[in-house]
């Protein structure tokens, strides 16, 4: 009975602030209101001072996470909308996210070593730019801490958005296909619901790459980890 009342509590809990944090933002656009890192630190907050302990804040909390699935699957309805132009550019996409997967896996793990950072931080940092439930799985096949790869993933998809315009700049990075498949393989479903409200179809792209991405990177991070480590 206890439980039933901690989840009801829970959830209720963080759909409010979430649907608080997205009203925000309306009014105030800006990657500092981004509802994932407004409601994140919210939630930190209250559970800091609260003190409870964040077991027991996942009573409730498991239950939205088994929704992150299905909010994936979601994003197909803009692949099928523009499936001729995905058709059109297929090479270039998958050439480009298998890339970008590889380089953010190696990247990560070679920065990682030379910082001579612990081996449990690095295999839970490794699928960090693919989205929460691949990255999980991931986590648990190469041995990391699940609970520190979550941190990881909103952390990758949050700095995805913060940097999104000033690399796009920086680089010179114009075409739609690069701009899609940049965002999707770096900052998995964060970044491509942020390129969706800017342009339709780049958050389409982004969609490609990072269903794309979850699929080379929950085959090659385990090859990588082994033949590093």
């Amino acid at each position: 009975m206890i439980n039933l009342v901690l989840t009801i509590i829970f959830i209720i809990g963080t759909m409010s602030i979430y649907i608080l944090s997205r009203k925000l933002n309306k009014k105030w656009n800006h990657p500092l209101t981004l509802p994932v890192l407004v409601s994140s630190v919210v939630i930190i907050v209250i559970l800091l001072i609260s003190k409870i302990p964040y077991e027991t804040y996942m009573v409730g909390g498991e239950w939205i996470h088994y929704l992150l699935g299905p909010a994936v699957v979601a994003l197909a309805y803009p692949l099928y909308i523009r499936r001729r132009l995905l058709l059109k550019w297929l090479f270039p996409i998958f050439m480009g996210t298998i890339v970008g997967a590889f380089i953010g896996i190696l990247s990560c793990i070679i920065l990682a070593k030379l910082l001579q950072v612990d081996e449990t931080i690095i295999y839970s940092l490794v699928p960090k730019s693919v989205t929460t439930p691949i990255a999980i799985e991931v986590t648990n096949i190469i041995g990391g801490e699940v609970s520190l790869t979550a941190v990881f993933v909103i952390m990758a998809g949050i700095s995805g958005v913060f940097m999104r315009g000033f690399l796009f700049k920086t680089m010179r990075i114009e075409h739609v296909v690069g701009r899609g498949v940049g965002i999707g393989s770096a900052s998995h479903a964060i970044g491509s619901a942020h390129s969706l409200e800017i342009d339709e179809l780049e958050g389409t792209l982004g969609t490609v790459a990072m269903v794309v991405s979850a699929v080379i990177v929950s085959m090659l991070a385990p090859l990588l980890v082994s033949l590093i480590f």
